[in-house]
């Protein structure tokens, strides 16, 4: 390799990603959640996706032994529950949120662009990270515009 870590995710952030809060219940019946934004689309039949969670997230443990999750999707008005959910102090992110509860059991986020109500399908060890693939049982969608990341930072769609 002729290129460092910073170099390479520097390169990663040309690529603009849309942001998610991934929610679930953990063992011991609380809520937790983290912000992500390696969510991707992974079939239409049956209807799957995934996610990335990296290793060293203080709620790995508990989204990874979840049997089920949500994807929230955060739309472009939602930049405070980004940062809430990727911080990495010990605290309720979910503290005066208004949530309610999947078909699945997994905590949804009001507000959101989309919600994906999923089952944990596989589960695939990836350098750093884990790479978690649901089957979508349940999901909303509304219009709007969605919250961006590009280089390191939150973006917006040009009007």
């Amino acid at each position: 390799m002729d290129f460092d870590s910073r170099e390479f995710r520097s390169a990663l952030g040309c690529f603009a990603t849309g942001i998610a809060v991934i929610t679930a219940v953990s063992a011991d019946g609380h809520a937790v959640g983290v912000t992500v934004n390696s969510f991707s689309s992974v079939s239409l039949d049956p209807p799957l996706v995934l996610y990335c969670l990296g290793k060293a997230a203080q709620s790995f443990d508990a989204l990874a032994s979840a049997d089920s999750f949500a994807v929230n999707v955060l739309a472009e008005d939602q930049k405070e529950l980004s940062v809430r959910f990727s911080r990495s102090a010990l605290q309720d992110r979910f503290a005066g949120l208004s949530v309610t509860t999947g078909v699945t059991g997994a905590p949804i986020l009001d507000g959101c662009l989309a919600t994906l109500d999923c089952t944990r399908e596989a589960m695939h060890d990836a350098g750093d990270h884990i790479i978690i693939v649901g089957r979508v049982q349940g999901l909303t969608s509304r219009d709007g515009r969605p919250l961006l990341y590009y280089r390191g930072a939150y973006a917006e769609l040009a009007s």
